[in-house]
């Protein structure tokens, strides 16, 4: 019964996705505020049903309703009970659902917050998002479909992917996928601003706050990411340049750009025509990211899924983009900038460098993952592009971006004057060079990881002579100490919320550099009460232990970690699950704020008397989490209402 239920709610949601995208577009040609609202209202019905059929699958995963075929490939009688409420979107047909419902949610929200603050271009951007909702309803229903029956039903399923049993779950996937859905808000903004001809500042206004979410949650899902590559595949890094992690950090690229650009067009009514084609492209971005990681072209650590659904993707992409593009030619004339570029010193054009700079990373890593893909079709040749193309393009770039990430703050809009730039920028380049001498009279001999972190301390700089001088203004009225800090950070939430985040991306910074200048690892095979060491830590073998879990079999070791104190004792594991024909590694871990030790077990004898173990000592890593910590701080700062100046 649940397999009918289900297929029957997505065709109706589908069918009234369909109409209700067709009565908005009728409603705002016509201007018939019934057909809007008939829209409205089935814009609801299908929040309704998505809902059901969310619920409906999940019931099938608590239940084992193995009759259902994506049911029984993705769970079985052993997968604890935790997991069968995160497996419901760990394959192909049960994450397209998570994602049509997070749409249609934004969707609800969109109703709710716009309906009448935004009247003219509202049906329009209801239109769009019920547009985009059917897509995904299509593919729900016709090459993805979660409720399709298995006969005869097994009487045990496959089981989960066992790199999925992990915490992360029930969290990557969700923020990444808020990320992605979140920026269908401003893209269907955009579009409405263009088919209505208003391509001023209020679709830019409207979606400030839509736009940093969906930003933060795409920054919440890679950072969420790294955290699960780090501590469950057991190699012990956090970022790859996988395919997979590339598609969701192009966007991130695009969007980042976008949140600049805004503000040089709400400042100096530039960029009007880049800003909408930005907004485009991340949109575009995000489908063509879900092409990639549900269709089963590429092979990746992270591609769960293989599906048919490529064409779809593809076939919607173009769709989405011949139309985007056919209106930005249609309002080409009305794009026109009003404003000029006065001086390349300044503001705007920090920004738009910054722009320049945030596109041409996304190019690369675009072209670093469909290359192989290229070059196949072509060529029929496998080829791959690794890190070191990656890094070595995208590195410079990302150093050029910290440096404007301290001076576009603080330079001066139009023209920066010699005093502008002696007053803004004489302490904190002082401060950079200083820590740039300090680094290297700590024996720092990497020019990279030099320059990275001098690079670091200037915008560190930056932001504290900036809150320093606006807090002894403040001061200098009679205000306290706390109070002045404190009425800066509500009056400017939104400067200093970026400045929060811009420190959460420099911690951030400090984590990779520390991690990839400092981190050392060995490999070695000890007898019981034998030891290695390494990095000053010393790490003792006391034996092994088995244990029978609930769909699988685990050895785990047990290592005494030292260093002149005893610290712990870790216990990574292999873990052999009878679906899986390789065992699974469960590392295990020590965090600390200057380094992690990180061991992997690796081969083993039977009988306990040795094993061969891989010690890693993986420096500032611990930063990069702390820096995700921050970042949501900044965001969340940033997205608060604004407070009224007194008129």
């Amino acid at each position: 019964m649940i397999p009918e239920l289900g297929s029957a709610a997505a065709i109706v949601a589908l069918a009234l996705a369909l109409w209700g995208a067709a009565a908005a577009a009728a409603g705002a040609g016509t201007g018939r505020p019934a057909l809007v609202l008939s829209a409205q209202h089935a814009a609801l019905g299908v929040f309704v049903l998505v809902t059901a059929c969310f619920a409906l699958l999940s019931y099938a995963f608590l239940a084992f309703d193995f009759s259902v075929r994506y049911v029984a490939m993705n769970t079985n009688l052993g997968t604890p009970f935790y997991y069968r409420i995160t497996g419901v979107w760990g394959a192909l047909e049960g994450s397209i659902i998570l994602w049509t419902w997070l749409l249609a949610l934004y969707t609800l929200v969109v109703i709710l917050r716009h309906r009448e603050s935004a009247r003219e271009l509202y049906p329009w951007v209801l239109a769009v998002m019920l547009s985009v909702m059917a897509f995904f309803l299509l593919v729900i229903t016709v090459a993805a479909p979660p409720f399709a029956r298995l006969t005869p039903a097994p009487a045990d399923g496959r089981g989960l992917n066992p790199l999925l049993e992990d915490t992360g779950m029930i969290t990557h996937p969700v923020a990444l996928y808020l990320g992605f859905t979140g920026v269908t808000v401003p893209f269907a903004f955009a579009l409405a601003a263009l088919i209505t001809g208003r391509v001023g500042d209020t679709w830019i206004t409207l979606t400030r706050r839509w736009t940093i979410v969906a930003w933060y949650f795409l920054s919440l899902g890679l950072l969420i990411g790294g955290w699960w590559s780090y501590h469950v595949l057991g190699w012990g890094g956090y970022w790859a340049w996988d395919p997979v992690e590339n598609a969701a950090f192009m966007p991130w690229l695009t969007a980042t750009a976008f949140l600049h650009s805004v503000m040089v067009q709400e400042r100096r009514r530039m960029l009007k025509l880049w800003n909408l084609a930005l907004v485009i492209l991340t949109f575009g971005l995000t489908l063509f990211g879900t092409f990639l990681t549900r269709s089963g072209v590429i092979a990746s650590v992270h591609a769960f899924t293989q599906g048919t659904i490529g064409a779809f993707f593809l076939g919607f992409l173009a769709l989405v983009l011949l139309t985007a593009l056919g209106l930005l030619a249609w309002r080409w004339d009305a794009l026109g900038a009003q404003g000029e570029l006065d001086s390349v010193v300044s503001r705007e054009s920090a920004f738009l460098l910054n722009n320049v700079l945030l596109v041409a990373a996304a190019f690369t890593v675009f072209f670093g993952t469909v290359f192989p893909l290229l070059a196949e079709a072509v060529r029929g040749v496998k080829v791959s592009v690794g890190a070191p193309f990656f890094n070595q393009v995208n590195v410079p770039l990302f150093l050029a971006l910290i440096f404007l990430m301290g001076v576009g703050p603080l330079i001066a809009w139009r023209r920066a004057s010699p005093d502008n730039l002696r007053r803004n920028f004489l302490w904190p380049v002082a401060a950079g060079v200083a820590a740039a001498a300090f680094f290297w009279a700590l024996g720092v001999r990497s020019a990279l990881a030099v320059l990275t972190l001098t690079l670091t301390v200037f915008v560190a700089a930056t932001i504290a002579v900036d809150f320093s001088r606006a807090t002894r203004a403040r001061l200098r009225t009679g205000e306290r100490l706390l109070p002045a800090m404190g009425g800066l950070l509500r009056r400017h939430n939104r400067r200093y919320g970026g400045f929060v985040v811009h420190l959460g991306v420099l911690l951030v910074t400090l984590g990779v550099t520390g991690s990839q200048a400092w981190s050392v690892q060995t490999e070695t095979t000890l007898r019981r009460g034998e030891h290695a060491e390494l990095a000053g830590y010393r790490v003792r073998f006391d034996g092994l232990s088995a244990s029978e879990e609930s769909n699988h079999f685990k050895v785990a070791g047990a290592f005494t970690v030292s260093n002149g104190r005893v610290l712990g004792v870790l216990r990574p594991a292999k873990k052999f699950y009878p679906q899986e024909q390789s065992p699974i590694a469960g590392v295990d871990y020590r965090l600390g704020l200057r380094e992690d030790v990180y061991l992997v077990l690796g081969d083993f004898a039977r009988d306990g008397s040795h094993a061969t173990v891989k010690l890693q000592v993986n420096r500032l890593v611990s930063w990069i989490w702390i820096g995700g910590g921050v970042l949501t701080l900044g965001a969340g700062l940033a997205i608060l209402p604004e407070r009224k100046k007194p008129a």
